[in-house]
């Protein structure tokens, strides 16, 4: 990724210290991007690229010097994505019409690889490895019909071609020649004239313009068009993640699927604003303890709680709450559905059920062990300590001859996993979710302890019937939040384990994971814990990245989302008596938790889980009581 060109370096099939590697792309990326504060991570997932969060394929432990090379390619694409692309002129620009804008797109992400690839001719290399691996898993090379070939990457090859004078990959196949003629006829001159405006991104965008009108793609380009278009529901951000996310679409989607995996990338960044309940909650006395969760929305009592009037004092708003919707797993699936999700789940992690199942077996020793009668000894108050009265007759007056028995803190606790059911968590990351989930509730089960678990997602792709009544109604400025929120309710905390089995499969579902806001998702769960009576709540957050909406990104500021999920994080950790921890999947969600943990791999998920769970019921375990019995 560095520019040296130093690919041959890499001996294919010899095992390479991966951290190293790591860090040395990582630092690659900033140094390109000319941004220090870029977050880089490697997972099993499609590559791509939310604000300023890139995702890269994690490499394999004996990377090939062809997987480093498009590793480092890709690194480099949103690296000079961040360097050199302006979103907002971008949707300037930007033509109306499907086809006329996917080309706009990708002509521009040619526009930013090729100065780099101008610059640097180890870059030029790696970019060049990463898009010959994306033609290859297009089967670019089979396409022999003009109608078969894609306009936007025909367009894109040869403006790479113009503007760097490098022919496309061999894997691009025939592509190219087979829409050519048609641009260079339509296009005449302006072609040559793109070189000259590569560093000038709107006179660029201007010439693209006018060969997508020559083409009669698109209508010219005129000063009146200033205004961006707000129906793209994609903002810039994600552009670059479709770019880069090719890599991995054409191996793990096909027909349909390819649109909801381009936003997937971009809701791996998401993370659910979180529902407004906090904007509903009544004046409710917080002591109310006979009434306990329901299973069924809306039966929860709810106390007066720290979000009450949150989202005003943070500036953030919903433009309509009346699309969304908190649902249970029977709802959203009939029952013989579950059961077939269900054994899907069961099958898929057959064999990881033996490790988990150990590490939930440690979990249960060791809150078991907590449970065994402790006393406390030496006090000055409590029941006489027989073995003390020696000490006592002979001195009446002796302090310290009581002793009290341990409370065991944990009995009276509710643990709340709260799932990310974004797209990004698709495949290995929702599978092993599940899987945990559904263990450590029948382990907490045993051991006494009550275990509800949630997830969120959007009910659609792009903003769904609020973004269609916001355009309706004319697209106010700033409309907040704008998508419908979809809560789901797997097992209330009042659940038996064995009744909620079954709900766990519906993550499993096809069409389920969309886009996510994490935000007013902390804000939902958190509330219904408050409407618990237990004396000890823990709310466990499990995602793998930052809040990501395409809608409501388009058409706020950048961070919107992220400013609203760190105002709740700091009002849950600061004034509220729920425990909050969090662990990111491939993701560090250090910087927006005080208690988290962050791991690289799906599979190291299960002991993630109960380690923090056991570290909890510890450190409490290990507290001074707070009360003493008086001797009678």
């Amino acid at each position: 990724m560095s520019g040296r060109g130093d690919n041959s370096r890499a001996k294919p099939g010899a095992p390479v210290d991966m951290e190293p590697l790591r860090r040395a792309i990582t630092g690659c990326v900033r140094s390109i991007a000319g941004d220090a504060e870029v977050e880089v991570a490697f997972a099993n997932e499609r590559p791509g690229m939310t604000g300023e969060r890139i995702r890269l394929p994690e490499l394999s432990k004996r990377p090939t010097a062809h997987e480093l090379a498009v590793t480092r390619g890709l690194g480099d694409s949103m690296a000079l994505r961040l360097a050199c692309h302006d979103a907002r002129v971008h949707a300037t620009m930007a033509p109306q019409g499907a086809d006329a804008r996917a080309i706009f797109d990708a002509v521009e992400q040619a526009r930013v690889e090729s100065i780099g690839a101008l610059r640097m001719s180890g870059m030029a290399a790696n970019l060049n490895s990463m898009n010959a691996e994306k033609y290859a898993k297009a089967n670019f090379s089979g396409i022999e019909r003009q109608e078969d070939a894609p306009i936007g990457e025909a367009m894109a090859m040869i403006v790479r071609e113009k503007l760097t004078g490098q022919q496309p990959p061999a894997s691009a196949g025939k592509v190219l020649d087979l829409w050519r003629s048609f641009i260079e006829d339509k296009t005449g001159g302006e072609l040559d004239n793109l070189l000259s405006t590569i560093n000038d991104q709107q006179s660029f965008a201007r010439v693209v313009r006018h060969m997508l009108s020559a083409m009669e793609m698109a209508e010219e380009y005129g000063d009146e068009e200033m205004e961006p278009d707000s129906n793209e529901e994609s903002s810039e951000e994600d552009q670059p993640s479709g770019q880069e996310q090719d890599q991995d679409e054409v191996e793990d989607d096909a027909g349909s699927d390819a649109a909801p995996a381009e936003d997937s990338e971009a809701s791996d960044e998401q993370m659910d604003d979180g529902e407004m309940d906090g904007a509903e909650i009544s004046d409710d006395d917080m002591s109310e303890e006979g009434e306990e969760d329901s299973e069924t929305p809306g039966e929860t009592r709810r106390p007066n709680t720290p979000f009450a009037d949150f989202n005003e004092k943070v500036d953030y708003h919903v433009f309509t709450e009346e699309f969304d919707e908190t649902t249970t797993a029977q709802e959203l699936c009939d029952a013989v559905e579950l059961e077939r999700l269900r054994a899907f789940l069961d099958k898929q992690l057959a064999h990881l059920q033996g490790a988990v199942g150990r590490l939930a077996n440690r979990l249960q020793r060791r809150l078991m062990a907590q449970q065994n009668r402790a006393w406390d000894f030496d006090l000055e108050e409590g029941y006489l300590d027989p073995a003390r009265l020696p000490r006592l007759i002979i001195d009446p007056m002796q302090a310290l001859s009581f002793k009290m028995e341990r409370d065991t803190q944990f009995r009276d606790t509710v643990v709340t996993l709260l799932i990310d059911n974004s797209g990004s968590m698709r495949g290995r990351p929702i599978t092993v979710a599940a899987t945990c989930a559904d263990i450590l509730a029948r382990t907490l089960e045993r051991c006494g302890v009550k275990v509800e678990i949630l997830g969120f997602t959007t009910k659609a792709w792009k903003g769904g019937q609020a973004r269609e009544k916001w355009l309706a109604g004319g697209k106010p400025q700033t409309p907040g939040r704008l998508n419908d929120l979809r809560h789901i309710i797997y097992k209330s905390a009042d659940e038996p384990y064995r009744r909620a089995r079954t709900n766990l499969g519906l993550m499993m579902r096809e069409g389920l994971l969309k886009e996510n806001i994490d935000g007013e998702a902390l804000i939902w769960a958190h509330n219904r814990l408050l409407g618990r009576r237990e004396q000890r709540r823990i709310l466990m957050m499990i995602s793998d990245g930052a809040p990501v909406d395409d809608s409501t990104l388009s058409v706020n500021p950048g961070n919107y989302l992220e400013r609203h999920l760190r105002a709740v994080i700091e009002q849950i950790e600061t004034r509220s008596p729920v425990e909050l921890l969090a662990i990111g999947i491939g993701h560090d969600v250090t910087r927006y938790y005080r208690r988290a943990v962050t791991i690289v791999d799906a599979d190291e998920l299960a002991g993630a889980m109960t380690e923090q769970l056991a570290s909890l019921f510890e450190d409490q375990a290990s507290l001074p009581r707070s009360r003493m019995r008086r001797a009678s």
